[in-house]
């Protein structure tokens, strides 16, 4: 009852209505719902994030369709703090409105948890081509879209936190650009002269860094970077908390103390202002998702840098090695689908190398592939960035340096969020944070049976 009530009330916050329980989704056809013909195409739609949506509708789904003319594809974007509410609504509804279901690197377990996403390496072999290479895929961001054993998603967007550097700043500070090995020591001797004059006016006009400093809940997964590079996760192997000690005060404060390096304001900073600072030659590293790369040193609408200027690595490195933080876009078939062949088949176009090859060469997409990693990059710009993924796949799978892979990852990353935003702000000291921050995701995960 009170599940059927928050639910309710999570649709009514995003106009939706739920159908009455009890009600039922009409059978598939033993065809799944075929692939359509000219005269009767078929029609699935996507639910995706409102950053990409309208590009996948207007580049993506005609390529697709030269492929498969008889498959039409509709993509709906919403809102990235809204896509989550939804999409649960949607998979635990009695009927299927999205044949195709995209989630965040920590959303799977919770979606999956539903019981509304076909197992891909099981439910829909029917409908697999046998030239789709499971094998192809790197096992990082493939890996997002497991959960306890089962493939519920594969990678259509991977990403990972890298850090974008301005040559043209580290060189008039007289600063060497950064590289894998250089340590955040050295990254904050760096930024002293990072902050610095560059027109000779008597003002500062170029600053060391942005990055997201605001209350969200990917502001935190910068210090957990920096935790993870150090050797410690957020919660151990038996899903305890274990961040509440000298490492994960120092993570914390380490995030804090770029703030004195960042413009003035920064401390509002979330996903856009980063990125406009950057691209206008105001900060001389960026702490943000790799995919930025192409509107931030190519695409000349976006950006007022070039290629020539831009560089890329890892994050500084702690005691464990650099720093990195996966961030993939993992998308699955609705187990409700009326048309699981055809949401599948799409879905195996867009993740296949071919697809693949397209979506890095029209949006700058990163690769979830290893043919794709170790291949001819479709720009000669994506050369440097290929190779700074793969040491980012890397260093992820090497230390662990994901969210937590529970259903209640997105809760813990709000409590999180709460408390990073107070040590930012001065409320709290970074103790003070994560001491609050380990009893609440303690009792959080007390309450859902874990033990602790």
């Amino acid at each position: 009852m009170r599940r059927s009530l928050r639910l309710a009330a999570a649709a009514t916050a995003l106009g939706l209505t739920i159908t009455a329980c009890g009600s039922t989704a009409p059978e598939v056809s033993a065809d799944g719902g075929g692939l359509g013909t000219a005269e009767n195409p078929v029609s699935i739609r996507v639910i995706a994030n409102d950053a990409f949506a309208k590009q996948w509708q207007d580049q993506l789904v005609p390529e697709f369709n030269k492929k498969y003319p008889n498959i039409k594809v509709s993509v709906d974007g919403v809102p990235y703090n809204d896509q989550l509410p939804k999409t649960m609504l949607e998979l635990t509804g009695p009927t299927a409105t999205y044949d195709v279901v995209l989630g965040d690197d920590s959303w799977i377990p919770q979606l999956a948890k539903t019981g509304g996403l076909m197992d891909l390496k099981a439910d829909v072999t029917k409908w697999t081509d046998p030239g789709y290479d499971w094998a192809d895929f790197n096992p990082s961001p493939l890996a997002a879209g497991e959960w306890e054993g089962k493939q519920y998603a594969v990678p259509v967007r991977s990403n990972l936190l890298l850090m974008l550097y301005n040559k043209t700043l580290y060189k008039k500070a007289g600063v060497k650009e950064p590289t894998a090995e250089t340590t955040w020591e050295q990254y904050f001797k760096d930024a002293e002269k990072l902050v610095q004059d560059t027109d000779g006016d008597g003002k500062t006009d170029a600053w060391a860094v942005g990055t997201y400093f605001t209350k969200d809940p990917l502001t935190p997964t910068i210090w957990q970077t920096v935790l993870n590079s150090n050797g410690v996760a957020l919660l151990d192997d038996n899903l305890k908390v274990a961040f509440d000690n000298e490492t994960g005060v120092k993570a914390l404060q380490t995030h804090v103390d770029l703030l004195k390096y960042a413009p003035p304001g920064a401390s509002t900073y979330q996903f856009n202002e980063p990125l406009e600072a950057f691209r206008q030659g105001r900060t001389a590293t960026m702490f943000m998702w790799g995919s930025v790369y192409k509107g931030s040193a190519v695409d000349k609408a976006s950006t007022t840098l070039t290629p020539e200027e831009v560089g890329v690595t890892t994050l500084p490195a702690g005691s464990a090695g650099p720093g990195a933080h996966r961030g993939i876009w993992s998308a699955g078939v609705a187990k409700k689908s009326q048309h699981p062949a055809a949401a599948w088949t799409w879905l195996q176009w867009v993740t296949s190398k071919e697809g693949e090859k397209f979506t890095g060469s029209a949006f700058g997409t990163f690769p979830a592939r290893n043919s794709s990693l170790d291949g001819t990059p479709p720009a000669e710009w994506a050369a440097p960035v290929y190779k700074a993924l793969k040491d980012g796949y890397t260093v992820v799978d090497k230390n662990k340096m994901w969210r937590p892979r529970l259903p209640e990852s997105d809760a813990v990353q709000q409590i999180l969020a709460l408390q990073t935003s107070r040590a930012m702000s001065g409320q709290a000291t970074a103790e003070q944070a994560i001491d609050q921050a380990a009893k609440d995701v303690t009792e959080l995960l007390k309450s859902k049976g874990y033990q602790q």
